[in-house]
């Protein structure tokens, strides 16, 4: 597999924390693919108390993986000019659930269908007639569902099909990492890892997806309690995690997710970071 982190095209570190780990937070809503991002959390971790992971303890698991599955290479700049944003949160939800081959085809069959960046075109087709042209993709009609209404809701908001003011370099218009996040959060169907996505690859920014692997490998490590949702998860090592090492962490944690079989035994198999867990000792 190659070592590069590709973006999508057109398409702060904290200090070290004190304190003691803070019991299991119960959650009762677990359909945390659909669940928003709590506004609460979006500055600060939902468990405040937790320690873990420490900026030490995130560099060690980088390394061990790193050791185990290469080093990924450092993601490329943001094109200059830049890609186009809303086509990007396009086909990242034309990603979901879905390879990226997959998610590829559905986004050519798109601009065939409307031509590439045709927003207007694509808000005022018919339902159908956008599922046609990314059914290749999966989920076809709950995607173009969602596609249609995040067209619509941006230009209600802004008169136009547009989100490059989120790229804005100007001091009075430049949004805070906060902002963004809110604003891609506040569109329907937008998650947490959708906009965390947008974020990392097409505005440059510090962001930390988190997919079904690192959300499970999240809690082999103890980095989270383990009754916390994918949401939780992701705000609070959002808030943990050194902004250097979250693109590559979130890399390296879906290929060792996806290679290891050890970590997927309930009762700990053979893995690296059961092991490293165990020399660490950290509770459960």
């Amino acid at each position: 597999m190659a070592n590069t982190l590709k973006r999508v095209r057109s398409t702060s570190i904290s200090s070290e924390r004190g304190g003691t780990v803070a019991p299991p937070t119960t959650v009762t809503a677990q359909n945390n693919k659909k669940r928003k991002l709590p506004q609460s959390s979006v500055l600060q971790s939902p468990f405040p108390t937790l320690i873990h992971p420490t900026i030490a303890e995130a560099r060690e698991v980088y390394v061990l993986l790193c050791a185990a599955h290469g080093t990924p290479g450092p993601a490329p700049p943001v094109e200059t000019p830049l890609p186009n944003i809303l086509e990007g949160l396009i086909s990242t939800i034309l990603s979901q659930s879905t390879s990226g081959s997959n998610s590829s085809r559905a986004k050519a069959g798109l601009d065939a269908a409307f031509g590439r960046n045709n927003f207007s075109a694509i808000a005022d087709a018919s339902q159908e007639r956008v599922v046609e042209a990314i059914r290749c993709g999966g989920l076809a009609k709950k995607k173009a569902n969602t596609i249609q209404k995040v067209l619509s809701t941006i230009h209600t908001r802004h008169r136009v099909y547009s989100l490059q003011f989120l790229a804005s370099k100007t001091d009075d218009l430049r949004k805070t990492d906060a902002e963004v996040t809110a604003e891609l959060l506040s569109y329907p169907g937008v998650g947490p890892k959708t906009a965390a996505c947008v974020m990392s690859l097409c505005l440059g920014r510090e962001a930390f997806a988190v997919d079904t692997h690192v959300w499970r490998l999240s809690k082999v490590l103890g980095w989270v309690p383990s009754t916390a949702d994918r949401v939780l998860t992701q705000a609070h090592l959002e808030e943990r995690l050194p902004g250097d090492l979250k693109l590559g962490l979130h890399v390296l944690m879906m290929r060792h997710g996806r290679a290891c079989m050890g970590c997927k035994k309930s009762d700990g198999g053979a893995c690296i970071l059961n092991n490293h867990r165990r020399a660490r000792t950290l509770p459960v």
